[in-house]
Parts: C-alpha cells; sequence; structure tokens
C-alpha cells in the first residue's frame, strides 16, 4: 500500500511539474501578465503624447494662429507695427577663485 501511495505522489508530482514550472506554467503566464502591464501603461503614455501632436499638427494645417504662435515662441517673431521690450536680469558677478 505504500508503494502505491507512492506511485500516486510521484505522478502527482510529474503531472504538476510542467503546469507550474512547463514553457507555459503558471510562472510564466504570471510574469507576462506583469510585462504586458507595463507596456500597456507605455503605450498610454506614448498614445496620449500622438494625439496631442496630432492635436497640434491640426491647428498647424487649419489656422494661422497656430502659426503666428509658434513664429513668436520659437523664432522670436514680431509684427512690423509692435513694440518689442526685452527685460534683461543682471547675472550675478562670478565668485573668485581661491
Amino acid at each position: 500500500m505504500k508503494i502505491l501511495a507512492a506511485v500516486l505522489a510521484a505522478l502527482i508530482v510529474v503531472l504538476q511539474y510542467p503546469l507550474w514550472f512547463g514553457k507555459g506554467g503558471w510562472l510564466k503566464v504570471r510574469a507576462l501578465d506583469r510585462q504586458v502591464a507595463a507596456q500597456q501603461v507605455a503605450n498610454a503614455g506614448l498614445k496620449a503624447r500622438n494625439d496631442a501632436l496630432d492635436a497640434e499638427v491640426r491647428d498647424l494645417k487649419q489656422g494661422l494662429e497656430a502659426i503666428e504662435e509658434r513664429a513668436r515662441t520659437d523664432l522670436g517673431m514680431i509684427r512690423k507695427d509692435e513694440v518689442f521690450y526685452q527685460v534683461v536680469t543682471p547675472q550675478a558677478p562670478p565668485a573668485a577663485a581661491k
């Protein structure tokens, strides 16, 4: 009777091993689920960035306001009839070398 119990226990261990540690085992599936969750978070961030870029492209194609804003902020352009004031903050003198 002890031999039969030992054989059945060994059979259970042999059958359970692939389920836990095999190629499609439970541990591998949990690791893949974690990777999928991490990739979904990364994809959500990239989708938000792509949506913002898409909105900016549509604005640049449709209206002159977006083009004017881009020219003012990125290129520092002003209109002919505008007055430009530049405020310069004084920099601290460099520290004396010891």
